[in-house]
Parts: C-alpha cells; sequence; structure tokens
C-alpha cells in the first residue's frame, strides 16, 4: 500500500473557496472515519488549518483512492464536487511524503515559515488517533514530518523572525493605521508598532491567544478581549492584563478600537457590514479610522465591511501576499534553501528505509527457506548414520547452520543497499528468482510483518509529542 495525498490550500484555491470547504469538528472527524473504512484504504490522517485542507490515506490503489476521497471531501464539506475539483491537488508515494515536509516545515505556509504548522500537524495526528484512524504507515509518516519541522526551526534561521499569520497580519495592520500601507513597514512583531492605539481580540482560542501577546508586546496601548462566554475570555486577557468583555459588548467595544482581531470558530458572519458602519458612526472622535484584522476561516467580518467609509478589511489573502520570501515578515532565500535541503535529506533517508523495509520479506523467506533445507539434510544425515552421538550430531547441525548464514550473507546485505537505488526493486525480483522463493511465501511474511513484534495495538501507541 502507498500514501495518498487529496487537498486544497491557499496557492491552489482563493480564500472564498477554502472557506467554503472548511471543515468543522464534527465533519472533520466523520471525513476520517469514512475515508478509513472505504474500499483499499487502511487509515487515514486530515491537516485542516485555516489555509489548507489535506487527506492523506494509506490507499492500496491510485485511481479508487483519488475518486473515493474526493467524493468524501465535498460531501463532508459541503461543496459540489465539481466546484471543488479544479482547485484539488494530488500527491503520491514519494511525492506525498515530500509534501507533508514541506507542510511541516512551513514551506508550504501562507507565512513561510511559520512554526505554528508544527503545532497544527501534531494535532491532526493526535485526531486520527483518538477517532482511530492513524495506521502505523502514517503514523510514521507523522513522525518523520515533526522531525524535519523541528530540524528546520533549530538548524536554520527560517523562523527567525518570528513570523505567523499573527503577527505578520499585526505589522500589515499597523501600517494600514499609519496610512503607509505601500511603504516597508516595521520588523514583524516590532515593540511600538502599535504604540498608542487600541486593540480588541474577537476570540478566546490557541490564534486569539497568540494575537494578545502579540499586540501586548507590539506595545497596545489597550487591549480587549471579547468571547462568547466572559471567562474564557477573562483567562486569555489575564495573561497580559488585558480587559475582557463577553459579545454582548462587541458593538462598543469595536467602536472603541483601532484595531480588530478576529479569529473565532463562529459559522457565519460575526461581524457585519452594518454593525462595522454603526460602530464608525459612533466613533468619538468621529472619523477615526478603522482596520479589522480577520483571521478566520469561515470569515468572521463580511467582506462588504470594505466598502464601508473609514474601514479597511485585511484578510487571509492579504496576510499571505506579506509572508511571503523577501516580504515584511517574510524569510530569506538562503534559509528556505537549507530547509529544501533538510526535507530533501530526510525525504531520502526515508525512501532508502523503505525500500529496504520492503526486501525484508524477501530476506527472511530466503533464510527460511535455507532452514528448512539444512534441517531437512539433518534430518536425511541422522536417518542414514545412526552411530552418531548427539554431541556429533549439534556440531554438525552448528556447521551445517553457519555455512547457509554465511554463504546468504554477501547477498541479503548487498540486496538491502542495493534496495535503496533507483530501481532497487529489480534487484529483490532477481534474488527471487535465483533461488525459486515461493511468492506465497514472500507474502505470508510480508503479512506477518503488518503488525510487527512488539508494535502496540493503535489504541496503545502514543501520537508524537
Amino acid at each position: 500500500m502507498s500514501v495518498l495525498v487529496v487537498g486544497l490550500s491557499h496557492k491552489s484555491a482563493p480564500v472564498a473557496t477554502l472557506e467554503r470547504a472548511s471543515l468543522g469538528r464534527d465533519a472533520l472527524g466523520k471525513l476520517l472515519r469514512d475515508v478509513s473504512h472505504a474500499e483499499d484504504v487502511a487509515g487515514s490522517l486530515v491537516v485542516s488549518t485555516c489555509n489548507r485542507v489535506e487527506v492523506y490515506a494509506e490507499v492500496d490503489k491510485f485511481h479508487a483512492g483519488v475518486a473515493g476521497i474526493c467524493e468524501l471531501l465535498a460531501r463532508h464539506a459541503a461543496v459540489p464536487l465539481t466546484e471543488l475539483t479544479p482547485h484539488l491537488y494530488v500527491h503520491y508515494e514519494d511525492r506525498a511524503v515530500q509534501h507533508l515536509l514541506s507542510v511541516a516545515c512551513g514551506l508550504d505556509s501562507m507565512v513561510i515559515g511559520e512554526s505554528q504548522i508544527l503545532g497544527q500537524v501534531r494535532q491532526a495526528l493526535r485526531k486520527a488517533e483518538e477517532h482511530g484512524t492513524l495506521c502505523r504507515s502514517l503514523s510514521d509518516l507523522g513522525s518523520l514530518a515533526l522531525r524535519a519541522g523541528k530540524r528546520a526551526h533549530t538548524e536554520t534561521g527560517i523562523d527567525r523572525a518570528g513570523a505567523s499569520l499573527v503577527s505578520v497580519g499585526l505589522a500589515t495592520a499597523a501600517q494600514r493605521l499609519r496610512g503607509d500601507a505601500g511603504q516597508p513597514g516595521p520588523d514583524t512583531g516590532s515593540a511600538g508598532a502599535l504604540a498608542g492605539l487600541s486593540v480588541l481580540v474577537v476570540g478566546a482560542g490557541s490564534m486569539s491567544s497568540l494575537a494578545v501577546a502579540t499586540a501586548a508586546r507590539m506595545g497596545a496601548a489597550r487591549l480587549v478581549v471579547a468571547n462568547r462566554t466572559a471567562a474564557r475570555a477573562g483567562r486569555v486577557a489575564a495573561t497580559v492584563s488585558a480587559a475582557a468583555v463577553d459579545l454582548s459588548r462587541l458593538p462598543a467595544e469595536i467602536a472603541a478600537a483601532d484595531l480588530v482581531v478576529s479569529c473565532t470558530g463562529a459559522p457565519g458572519h460575526l461581524i457585519s457590514a452594518d454593525a462595522v458602519a454603526a460602530a464608525l458612526g459612533s466613533r468619538t472622535p468621529a472619523g477615526r479610522p478603522l482596520v479589522l484584522l480577520d483571521l478566520a476561516l469561515p470569515r468572521d467580518v463580511d467582506p462588504a465591511a470594505e466598502e464601508v467609509a473609514g474601514a479597511s478589511v485585511i484578510d487571509l489573502e492579504a496576510v499571505g501576499g506579506a509572508g511571503g520570501v523577501g516580504g515584511p515578515g517574510g524569510v530569506g532565500e538562503e534559509d528556505v534553501a537549507a530547509v529544501r535541503r533538510i526535507v530533501a535529506e530526510e525525504l531520502a533517508n526515508h525512501v532508502s528505509a523503505d525500500r529496504a523495509a520492503k526486501v525484508a520479506p524477501t530476506v527472511v523467506a530466503l533464510r527460511a527457506k535455507a532452514a528448512e533445507v539444512v534441517d531437512a539434510e539433518l534430518a536425511r544425515l541422522t536417518g542414514r548414520v545412526a552411530s552418531l552421538d548427539a554431541r556429533a550430531r549439534r556440531e554438525i547441525a552448528q556447521s551445517m547452520r553457519r555455512i547457509a548464514d554465511k554463504l546468504l550473507h554477501a547477498p541479503t546485505v548487498r540486496v538491502k543497499e542495493l534496495a535503496g537505488s533507483p530501481g532497487g526493486d529489480s534487484y529483490e525480483a532477481v534474488l527471487r528468482v535465483l533461488f525459486d522463493l515461493d511468492p506465497e511465501a514472500v507474502q505470508a511474511v510480508t503479512r506477518a510483518d503488518a503488525v510487527a513484534p512488539g508494535w502496540p495495538e493503535q489504541s496503545e501507541r502514543e501520537v508524537p509529542k
């Protein structure tokens, strides 16, 4: 079986399409289970963030796997397949592995090098584990991706600027508020960028918490956290001594703010164009501009708010444009090249190990056949030479087994080495032909190795930390 990924991201689809295809918690769980229960599928993993939805699966048949996953993704995202298909991409086998490594390293993010994606990949692995869809190969692939991501952030400077969707978004908003959106802005997250400004953060999740911490670091004069439940808002606000309110206070707080950052998981628009117009109409002093940074998907802010005089909306698409290589808060080409080398190295090691693992059943079958031959000859010898005592029989048996091991050592070691080279599978085929190995014997070893000795049952396995 092989790894297949079907997905869409900010690179293949506009924000409006990503918004429609975003998955709620229930839909995500159902998609995981339905994909894993599909015919010829052994496991599933879904990476769902504000700028991507990707389904990874271990499949036995490529075309059937693609068709099935596309249909299930469209069904659970509630987007017609004909509308979703033009924005989907498909990667298979080694290319699918390379893609996940690039994603985990931040090379495929809206903001190149952002580190949030590592936590999101880890969360996806845990979600698959919770739903019982994380097969061994996908778990191993997840561990590989997390290791590559950690290497990228410790061995290179790809996250030197501390860039994230939140920090780049806040830097872009600070530029808008200063009226120099076309000019080079401050370093991402720099102190003083929001000095003298009032910031309202709507939501109390992980991204909202990051927004509150970053806005405080950037010198916001006043910080307010608004959430459906005031208690959760209070916990986030307490980390930086901000104020906390529930959503009943939202209109008044929008009117008082210079910058509104919204990143909830609410369905539909939480902040309407009419609400923005009303807030601007009640501002003191009148005419003070309002910037709304919408980091949610589905969007929290009605796009029509951009048409309200005095309001400026920054969505995920705008943040992505500011966070590319060389952009404000972006990273340099050298850092990107260094991370790509890490991805290439980890992929090469994975491919080599995978090919060596695939040839292992043939090696095991060969050694089993040799052991059978030795045992048969020992039995024949015992029947023909009855005068041999037990000690002599043991010595002869050990000698014959050592001879068999020495004769097989070189070809089995060499075939494992060659398995990692291009066309390595042909060497395994030659080994089977030369030693007349029964294909059923090789398959029996493969089936027995599906759950390796010592590998715990799925419910006992731990998702990589």
